[in-house]
């Protein structure tokens, strides 16, 4: 698969060099100087943005507000020179996916990329739907239904939701769940897994996931 992926980057010859690095994966790159030729872009909808905080105009984070506004399932990687666990947490809290922080290496943010498209978009052979108690799940559209009406989740709430529903029964723990959903190398407390599962409980009351204290979660059948 084809993926394209949108750049944000005012620094000219940083966008130029990991626009090249990322052309060369064979992926469709499309890159922005600035946060309001992104802006009138998000309706396009790529697979995957790459956002600097710090651009002249509107800044990254209202840029990724309006991404996820328009499609929350969209996933987000943040990169940034400036206070690296400040904006870690903003953020996740506003939705982005990963975060990278200036300076780093053209081809962090190549396998970075590369593991995120991967976990978002590839799926289980010939399987495009699922069914969870009220649930409808399209796997290829990554929404979840009740009764013909959308449920709007963030990508991190429905990657949870969807791994959980792959593996019904199965007990993982946090950090199991944390590598499966944020990657090796996510850096904070496991405590955002506790925060996500409260956050889907509130959104699709019927998912019977069981808390197995000390320990993690596991989601039962519906």
């Amino acid at each position: 698969m084809t993926y394209s992926i949108y750049l944000v980057e005012d620094e000219q010859e940083l966008n130029a060099i990991l626009t090249t690095y990322l052309q060369k994966e064979g992926w469709e790159i499309k890159s922005f100087h600035n946060g309001g030729a992104a802006l009138e872009a998000i309706p396009e909808r790529p697979n995957l943005w790459v956002l600097d905080i710090m651009l002249p105009d509107v800044n990254g984070y209202e840029l990724l507000k309006a991404i996820k506004e328009d499609s929350s399932s969209i996933p987000v990687i943040f990169i940034s020179a400036r206070d690296a666990n400040l904006d870690r947490i903003i953020g996740l809290e506003l939705g982005s996916d990963d975060y990278i922080a200036k300076p780093f290496l053209p081809k962090e943010l190549v396998l970075r990329s590369k593991k995120l498209l991967q976990r978002t978009y590839q799926l289980p052979a010939k399987q495009e739907k699922m069914k969870y108690g009220p649930y409808e799940v399209d796997l290829l559209k990554r929404n979840v239904r009740e009764m013909n009406s959308e449920i709007i989740l963030t990508s991190k709430e429905y990657e949870l939701f969807s791994f959980l529903l792959f593996n019904v029964g199965q007990a993982f723990s946090r950090e199991q769940i944390l590598q499966k959903i944020w990657g090796d190398d996510y850096f904070g407390s496991d405590r955002v897994v506790d925060d996500l599962l409260r956050r889907m409980r509130k959104k699709l009351p019927a998912l019977r996931i069981e808390t197995l204290y000390g320990f993690g979660y596991r989601l039962i059948e519906g």
